[in-house]
């Protein structure tokens, strides 16, 4: 179930085509607050809330996400199944551009070269999972597969099974250090072309000294000085991609280090109450929760979170970008219930004062679920099955079942989060 970069596949086409609509839909969806394609409705919550968050402060944000190799598709360097569903994870070359401006005036902006990872989840081959809630992706109600098919109960929508999978359960970037596409050739061509101006600068400067007369035979003497820049060029930029490599690298690996081995260590632990149980479907549900948290204006208010009140400058942040990192901080079983304590590493946007800051920060997140209960892979904080009379509703809407009125215990469906602060 871990991430094996010796065995990757290329993604099916129809899985592809999907991912890349959500990739095209992504920024506009942070940045406007338009429907994100083809994600679940956990990804589609987070990034409601994240866009309230911009307009609430006054911010406008243009987030451009482009493609940094065209020539190549999305890879696939994990998958895992329970029942009903299987899911993989896939990386591609993606850049980001983000503007953001407050009245009018530019007060931040970047261009990160990144690798964007994302686990797309489909219905397991012959599989036909028709009684599984899920939400109408036109009108967020809670109903069931085959309902849907039928027409939506609240909005009369039909879907096809290819409408509702696959679909994206998780996304985050990662910097990368290394080059795409044709990055290598550009910066390579821009290292020999510095070096050949100024060899030829050193050299016209050095005949201005000793007060040789300078002519069209002087530039003609300089042309075979252009092999000799090539190399130069060449050894120099491979310098820098080296130099780059270490600087950039230990900057972003600083801290990550710890935790090594925690994804075998936490798996293994897990597997002995649900033997679909993996480390990717974690973490997806983890973030998630945390930065439904974060983004919230009061993760009080939310029906998964059961912590006291959150550190007030979580209320500048205004991006939250997962960093690839979640470290096993400690496991803990007792009264049916397990506690897990995670190091959640993030790139985190502060805005103050119509300043912005970018920040690499750790969260201390507390997770709890029941032993007793096996991981659904498609369960989510929006969609919720009343234990007591079955009936399905929104979560985000409703804290109590609108059928029978008892309040509902999402602990007894899935992960919940306790404890969220900066560590």
């Amino acid at each position: 179930m871990g991430y094996n970069f010796f065995k990757i596949t290329e993604l099916k086409d129809s899985f592809r085509k999907k991912l890349n609509t959500f990739v095209a839909t992504l920024g506009s969806a942070i940045g406007s607050g338009t429907k994100i394609s083809f994600a679940d409705n956990d990804i589609s919550y987070v990034l409601q809330l994240q866009n309230e968050r911009l307009k609430n402060k006054g911010l406008t944000v243009d987030y451009e996400i482009y493609d940094r190799d065209s020539r190549r598709d999305a890879m696939v360097g994990a998958e895992w199944r329970d029942a009903h569903y299987e899911s993989f994870v896939c990386h591609d070359y993606y850049g980001v551009k983000r503007k953001i401006s407050k009245a009018g005036s530019k007060i931040y902006s970047d261009d990160k070269k990144n690798i964007l990872y994302t686990t797309i989840t489909d219905v397991t081959t012959g599989i036909h999972p028709d009684d599984e809630t899920c939400c109408c992706p036109n009108c967020g109600n809670v109903t069931t597969i085959a309902q849907i098919q039928d027409g939506c109960q609240y909005c009369g929508t039909r879907y096809k099974m290819d409408d509702l999978f696959p679909k994206v359960t998780g996304y985050f970037f990662l910097n990368d250090v290394a080059l795409a596409g044709n990055e290598g050739k550009k910066g390579i061509g821009l290292s020999i072309l510095i070096t050949y101006i100024v060899s030829v600068l050193i050299a016209l400067i050095a005949r201005i000294v000793s007060h040789d007369p300078i002519g069209i035979g002087t530039f003609l003497s300089l042309i075979p000085l252009i092999p000799l820049a090539a190399f130069c060029g060449y050894v120099f930029f491979s310098i820098f991609m080296a130099i780059r490599l270490i600087v950039v690298g230990s900057s972003q690996s600083a801290g990550k280090y710890g935790t090594i081995g925690s994804r075998k260590k936490f798996e293994q632990r897990m597997q002995m109450i649900t033997p679909e149980f993996s480390f990717e479907y974690f973490t997806s549900k983890a973030i998630s929760l945390i930065k439904a948290a974060v983004y919230s204006e009061n993760a009080q208010d939310l029906l998964f979170y059961r912590g006291g009140v959150l550190d007030p400058e979580f209320k500048d942040v205004i991006d939250l970008n997962y960093g690839g990192a979640l470290g096993l901080a400690g496991v803990k079983e007792g009264n049916g219930i397990v506690t897990v304590a995670t190091d959640a590493f993030f790139d985190v946007l502060y805005e103050r004062g119509s300043k912005v800051k970018f920040k690499r920060e750790t969260y201390r997140a507390v997770f709890q679920r029941r032993t007793d209960i096996p991981i659904n892979m498609q369960f989510s904080m929006t969609k919720i099955q009343c234990p007591t009379c079955g009936g399905s509703f929104n979560a985000i809407r409703n804290r109590k079942c609108p059928y029978c009125g008892n309040p509902y215990d999402i602990i007894s469906q899935d992960w919940i989060l306790v404890e969220l602060r900066r560590a």
